[in-house]
């Protein structure tokens, strides 16, 4: 008999976590937010090289955190840096190697998201990391470039448990290709909207008479607000949203924060890669967060496009060939539309969490987001 009561309690918890795996993405719901298209995995893996790694830390009932890697290229990034540029958002946060990156408007190490109190030793890891690939042995100065958002809710933050293992894994397992989503990496307990958050992507390409560029968004969702997907009111709908009086209790002030990292293939400078990181804030807004006081929305943007990578030597003038700035308008539709994509993927894709002294963020529930669209006429 107790054996009978353990396989069916074995049988019920595997099918649970199995409707969770099966969880969908925006597009599966026919939730299709603007009028560009996205990439074949609707992924910032879209861009040419591309690759996306994480590391998930789950340990006993206190510990849910991780680390997430996005790497430009498959070269060695010191060596082949790759113009970007970094916009603020709301500047309640931190993230690593900003002052650099803002100075010379280049990127020289993998971008990695993780949780707050862990950016010292992710960063500590990272620069470990480049200073031991091949062709850097005399590197004197490295920028490492690490972001966060602040998971103590689901994590007992303190214990500061990430260290090299993690960091190493998340970039060693970077892939083109499909990106996982929801609750893994450094998504594994963040949260958004009062529901579980997490990791998000998704990606628009620009028609062939408009270049044909591809424009990615990944997110790392963990913060507040009113939540609208594609206009449609769901958080009010839901009875979960920011200044109600039943405000969630996880997130009651709507603060917390938003990374996103968005790529390119089109031939950008700096400059214009600063105004296509604005644009992505659009995307967060349309999602219905006011970006409020405690939030840190931070914006990385790159281009791998070949013809402006900054490489070694010993010329004294470097020549480039970058868009003309009255092309830009369809990337900044393309970055918009897929931050706002990845922020709903971040959501649907998510599990629920249960973490420190018992705190459950839950998954937001599929079938109502599906009827409250259905309602609005979103589902396309």
């Amino acid at each position: 008999m107790a054996r009978t009561m353990a396989l069916a309690i074995f049988f019920l918890f595997s099918l649970a976590l199995s409707r969770e795996a099966a969880r969908p993405r925006a597009r599966d719901l026919g939730i299709k937010p603007g009028v560009l298209l996205p990439g074949k995995l609707n992924a910032v893996t879209d861009v040419p090289g591309v690759r996306v790694g994480h590391a998930t830390l789950i340990q006993g009932d206190r510990v849910r955190t991780g680390v997430t890697a996005v790497l430009p290229h498959e070269g060695n990034l010191f060596q082949e840096k790759v113009p970007a540029a970094v916009y603020v958002g709301n500047g309640f946060g931190k993230l690593m190697g900003f002052t650099q990156v803002e100075e010379l408007g280049s990127i020289e190490t993998p971008i990695l998201l993780t949780s707050t109190l862990n950016v010292p030793r992710v960063a500590d890891a990272l620069i470990e990391y480049v200073l031991q690939q091949p062709g850097n042995e005399e590197v004197q100065s490295v920028n490492p470039i690490v972001g966060e958002c602040n998971d103590s809710f689901l994590n007992d933050a303190r214990s500061r448990p990430i260290g090299p293992r993690e960091v190493l894994r998340a970039i060693q397992s970077a892939r083109s290709g499909p990106v996982e989503e929801g609750s893994v990496g450094a998504g594994t307990g963040t949260q958004a909207f009062g529901w579980k958050g997490g990791i998000g992507t998704s990606s628009r390409v620009l028609p062939g008479v408009r270049g044909g560029y591809a424009v990615g968004v990944l997110v790392q969702s963990n913060f507040g607000g009113i939540l609208k997907i594609d206009g449609a009111p769901v958080g009010q709908e839901l009875g979960k949203y920011y200044l109600s009086d039943l405000a969630y209790e996880s997130q009651a002030s709507g603060d917390g924060s938003c990374m996103m990292v968005v790529a390119t293939d089109a031939p950008l400078s700096p400059g214009q890669l600063k105004r296509l990181a604005k644009r992505a804030m659009l995307g967060l807004a349309a999602t219905g967060s006011p970006s409020t006081h405690g939030s840190g929305d931070y914006v990385v943007a790159f281009s791998v496009h070949p013809g402006v990578r900054i490489r070694p030597g010993n010329d004294r003038e470097r020549n480039i060939i970058v868009l003309r700035d009255e092309e830009l308008s369809p990337l900044f539709e393309a970055a918009k539309e897929a931050t706002e994509e990845a922020i709903y993927n971040s959501l649907l894709k998510a599990t629920t969490v249960r973490g420190r002294d018992g705190h459950i963020s839950e998954a937001i529930p599929i079938d109502r987001v599906v009827e409250i669209c259905r309602k609005y006429n979103v589902l396309k």
